[in-house]
């Protein structure tokens, strides 16, 4: 194997497991530190300034950098199911315990470029457009149909997971650097849009549509059939404060999990959500779904839906079909018939939360914009643009239902690539982020960061008493860890971002680290090709999605090989080597957002 180039920005950035698995990329161990010293302040605006909805996120975020945690890897005895470090609700402690952060957030721009760009949607990715270009100069009006800015993070997110002012707050300080929010405005039609010469149109309209479901009964017991995501929306505005007593839910998804739960506080006494799949393939997250559990909502699996049961025009009851999984030949599941009798349910309402669809028919097929054989836009994954110039996609209207944070990330990319566009620039020549290493040694043995491992186990975040809560809809039922338990928290985090750098000039090879290293991760032996250097090291590693660090060759011809993937962070190996060839650097990566940072630089005139 070749020597690891160390200064390939990815390199470390994805030995940072947390960070690489977050879309927006954010400095998931940085702000974890800054929360572990008690410096709420920056450890929000270091969210803030990747993230852009830290309180938002801190309660709803799907996640996707606590599977990829390399806690969950390393630990071993330590409770029944190892646990990633609760980024998330780390987050959150950010947000609750910091102050008045207002002075440190960016200025209107004191003089506006001429540049005019409409953002249609104010979700989150249109939000994170806004927020990127407004300081920088650009007018940029936000549309939505809605009389408040938040899109679905307003509409279908329900109170007691996400209260008002959180959303108020996070929004209100996008809204603030001049942005212009014309909320009761619904945009009906591209062609006229474009007319209007806005130099740049973002479309961050979500998914809108939820899927139907079209058995028997449909039509006849409409009344009380309602789609999962509009009667959230219903709920919100206060159109809608009660449901029937006996409430059936379809669906596995997170949507879902919000719809039963929001019966169970709107009248609903024989709430059950009724599933087609097994409950480990259901697409709520495992929180979500255990969430639900513990207010007493019983998930039903593997039944199919086959009539809507009514008598005299209302809705009386559902009936289901018995199914299994089993898998052809080639692996592929498929839900088969058990032969069983068909169940029945009575209930008074059902809420159909099967999925959500992209709806365009306010963009006309002749507005230069190209659609796929889905009815989805072609957009580019990286720049975020259609096949109209001027006009970018982000979020769920771009490449389907996903998340919070996901919508984020889009809308960083098209910022970047309206702001070279205009200045035009090339928008598939992307910025390279900021990268930073700095030792962290103090002394012989002595890190500026606490490198200690901290042996507990993932801490419980409080709910408040379900008396009270089933209640009332708008009292939130988590309560966030207090600064203690999120310092403990804190603790667990293994400073994945504190690298291990190796100097093979200073090895005298005594293999000193190697006796120290509490994982077995570092290797010296004959170099070799990847697949056969890997059986051949201390501890194998059986990771190959994960890097091994390779030296070049030493004194004696070995390599030093460190297998990057279970590695604590922990220093050992720094702090015995006994001439320095270790150190613990940290790594800090920025990426570079819509400004002068991601231009290409001028060049000078002769």
């Amino acid at each position: 194997m070749k020597p690891t180039d160390i200064g390939a920005p990815d390199y470390f950035h994805k030995v940072v497991d947390c960070q690489w698995a977050c879309p927006a990329h954010t400095p998931v161990p940085e702000y974890i530190r800054l929360i572990a010293a008690g410096r709420y302040d920056d450890a929000y605006m270091v969210n803030w300034h990747s993230n852009v909805f830290p309180g938002i996120l801190g309660r709803t975020c799907d996640r996707p950098c606590e599977p990829a945690c390399r806690r969950g890897r390393v630990e071993e005895n330590n409770g029944e199911k190892p646990e990633p470090v609760a980024i998330c609700r780390l987050k959150r402690v950010a947000a609750d315990n910091k102050g008045d952060v207002k002075a440190r957030m960016p200025k209107p721009a004191a003089k506006k470029n001429g540049w005019r760009i409409a953002c249609i949607g104010a979700g989150p990715a249109s939000l994170t457009v806004a927020r990127d270009l407004a300081p920088l100069g650009y007018h940029v009006t936000v549309f939505d149909q809605d009389p408040q800015a938040g899109g679905m993070i307003w509409s279908q997110i329900p109170r007691f997971r996400l209260p008002m002012e959180v959303i108020d707050e996070e929004v209100g300080y996008i809204l603030d650097l001049g942005v212009e929010f014309k909320g009761g405005v619904k945009i009906d039609s591209m062609k006229k849009l474009i007319e209007q010469s806005y130099d740049a149109i973002f479309v961050g309209s979500g998914a809108p549509r939820g899927r139907d479901l079209d058995i028997p009964g449909r039509r006849e017991a409409a009344k009380n059939i309602h789609i999962g995501i509009d009667w959230l929306s219903s709920v919100s505005f206060g159109h809608t404060d009660r449901i029937g007593r006996r409430v059936i839910v379809l669906g596995g998804g997170n949507t879902a999990m919000d719809c039963c739960r929001s019966s169970k506080r709107l009248g609903g006494e024989d709430v059950k959500v009724i599933v087609r799949s097994g409950f480990e393939e259901m697409k709520a997250s495992p929180w979500e779904k255990e969430d639900a559990q513990h207010e007493g909502i019983p998930i039903l699996n593997y039944l199919v839906p086959k009539t809507f049961e009514h008598k005299d025009g209302k809705l009386t009851g559902m009936t289901f079909e018995k199914v299994k999984a089993v898998r052809d030949d080639k692996g592929r599941r498929n839900l088969v018939p058990t032969g069983e009798p068909d169940q029945h349910f009575e209930c008074d309402d059902v809420l159909v939360a099967v999925g959500q669809e992209n709806a365009f028919p306010w963009i006309e097929r002749d507005a230069g914009i190209q659609f796929d054989q889905h009815g989805m836009p072609v957009v580019d994954k990286v720049t975020m643009q259609s096949t109209q110039p001027k006009i970018f996609f982000g979020g769920d209207s771009a490449f389907g239902p996903k998340n919070i944070i996901w919508a984020v990330a889009h809308g960083h990319d098209a910022a970047i690539s309206i702001d070279k566009l205009l200045n035009g620039e090339d928008i598939q020549s992307r910025p390279s982020p900021i990268v930073n290493l700095s030792s962290q040694k103090m002394g012989i043995h002595e890190w500026s960061y606490d490198n200690a491992i901290s042996p507990d186990e993932r801490y419980k975040v409080p709910w408040k008493d379900k008396t009270i809560t089933l209640k009332n809809i708008k009292v939130e039922v988590e309560l966030g860890f207090d600064p203690l338990t999120g310092f403990k928290e804190a603790q667990r985090c293994l400073n994945c971002d504190v690298q291990t750098v190796f100097a093979d000039k200073l090895c005298i090879e005594c293999d000193a680290c190697v006796d120290i290293c509490p994982m077995d991760c570092i290797t010296f032996t004959q170099n070799g090709e990847e697949s056969d250097l890997r059986t051949r090291l201390t501890a194998p590693a059986r990771n190959p999605t994960q890097d091994l660090y390779v030296s070049g060759p030493l004194k004696t011809g070995k390599i030093m090989a460190k297998d990057e993937d279970v590695c604590l962070h922990c220093g050992l190996c720094a702090e015995r080597c006994p001439t320095g060839a270790w150190d613990m650097q940290k790594f800090l990566l920025d990426l570079t957002h819509a400004g002068h940072g991601c231009r290409a630089p001028q060049k000078k005139a002769a």
